[in-house]
């Protein structure tokens, strides 16, 4: 297992569009004092990150974007429904998720009812 904490790296940026983005090995963040949850949601995307080895993470996130955005025709509902957005959203209020977490849990948000 990957531990994400050992190659994590935040970074603000307060020209940033979102409160926080995961690009790995850093977790850019708007704000000087991000919130614990947020933190939390970008560190499931490095998680995600790592199992895929990273290029292929982003070019199934974008592919997976694509498609939701034709099946929901919103950009937000589109990216909210994106496998691994479900399962980092579902998850983030859950500090200690990442110690239990097994590999490629955002699997089943593939299929599981939409947002």
């Amino acid at each position: 297992m990957v531990n994400v904490g050992r190659f994590m790296f935040v970074v603000r940026i307060s020209s940033l569009g979102p409160d926080g983005m995961a690009l790995f090995p850093f977790i850019l963040v708007k704000h000087s004092k991000p919130d614990p949850t947020l933190l939390n949601h970008e560190r499931i995307h490095l998680r995600q990150q790592a199992e895929l080895a990273i290029v292929p993470f982003y070019l199934w996130y974008f592919l997976e974007y694509l498609i939701r955005r034709l099946q929901y025709r919103h950009h937000y509902r589109a990216y909210r429904n994106i496998s691994f957005e479900r399962e980092a959203f579902a998850h983030e209020n859950d500090l200690q998720y990442l110690q239990s977490r097994r590999w490629w849990s955002f699997w089943p948000y593939l299929t599981r009812n939409a947002y």
